[in-house]
């Protein structure tokens, strides 16, 4: 069990457990919000909780439209994902059953009546990074946002904007796709998601302090090796890194 007071780093050992936080969302979800994948036995060992069988067992839609919004995101990128080998180790290349593609930008020109059936059928929707403000835009566009509250039995499993999509902001700090009107995403979860911790120069503890004053809200701050899980309002932090709570 992970401890220390709210605000204060937590760097976890290798045989780290969780922290548990109660909170009312409204919406009934199973959520990994992780800002690099499924890159430990800790976070691994939540995803198999959530889906409640072997991931071997599980069939899974990989949605990569986040991509499509971001200017370091494109073709080669979003080809790795979809290829699910060593490069994408941590999210589609975990050995699923089956692995599928749900491209958002597509859902609003075929009709419900084809892709809710394939959503309805997936055990899980692997959402992976690039811009939140883009991927939330399609989740609206394309009707998905409006079908979430009822995915009981579907696990969410978000990496970086992925995860971000689900908090009601992200901060202008991480807006990249110009047409975005602001940083409001989705708000399913009440709390706000700074990911890559100490991953790259420009996102440092210090970055994430001057992020989270502009938010005004909670907020955690996750490495790699760090996920939030978030059933029926409980949200618990699975962590073998480094993570921090706002607010």
């Amino acid at each position: 069990m992970l401890t220390g007071s709210v605000g204060e780093f937590q760097p976890v050992p290798a045989s780290s457990g969780t922290s548990i936080i109660r909170a009312n969302f409204g919406a009934r979800l199973k959520l990994l919000l992780t800002s690099g994948g499924v890159t430990n036995p800790s976070i691994h060992s939540a995803l198999v909780q959530l889906l409640n069988k072997p991931i071997a067992q599980c069939h899974a839609l990989v949605v990569p439209t986040a991509q499509w919004g971001h200017p370091m995101c494109g073709p080669a990128s979003v080809r790795r994902l979809l290829a699910a080998g060593p490069d994408s180790r941590h999210l589609s290349g975990l050995g699923w059953a089956s692995l599928g593609v749900l491209e958002l930008t597509a859902l609003p020109t075929i009709g419900a009546e084809r892709w809710v059936p394939w959503l309805r059928e997936a055990d899980v929707l692997l959402v992976d990074g690039g811009d939140a403000t883009y991927l939330c835009h399609w989740m609206r566009e394309s009707g998905l946002a409006d079908l979430l509250p009822s995915l009981h039995d579907t696990v969410w499993v978000g990496v970086s904007a992925g995860s971000m999509v689900m908090t009601p902001r992200i901060g202008d700090y991480f807006v990249e796709w110009p047409s975005a009107p602001d940083d409001r995403t989705l708000g399913v979860v009440d709390f706000s998601i700074f990911p890559h911790l100490n991953a790259f120069p420009t996102n440092t503890p210090a970055h994430a302090e001057r992020w989270a004053a502009d938010l005004g809200g909670p907020a955690y701050a996750i490495d790699e090796q760090t996920a939030i899980k978030v059933v029926d309002g409980s949200v618990e932090v699975v962590s073998e890194g480094e993570w921090k709570k706002f607010g």
